[in-house]
């Protein structure tokens, strides 16, 4: 199923939900991910580049987050 991504929308990977913007100015697509502490962003000139830019700043985001996890418990 096709999905034609808008200003607005949002898309949703792994469980994490990202905005949808445009910039008329530099005609990029952007967005952030919503409902973390963390600014996670990401940006595409057309909709295939936004979302393997969304997708690969979620998955470092949760890559980061484990290896913050596996630190902490080691100073324990």
């Amino acid at each position: 199923m096709k999905v034609d991504y808008k200003v607005g929308n949002t898309i949703q990977y792994k469980g994490y939900v990202g905005s949808v913007e445009f910039s008329e100015e530099d005609r990029i697509f952007y967005g952030k991910v919503m409902g973390v502490r963390s600014l996670i962003s990401y940006e595409g000139e057309n909709e295939k580049e936004l979302l393997n830019d969304f997708h690969a700043a979620v998955d470092d985001y949760l890559k980061t987050r484990v290896e913050e996890v596996k630190r902490s418990c080691i100073i324990k």
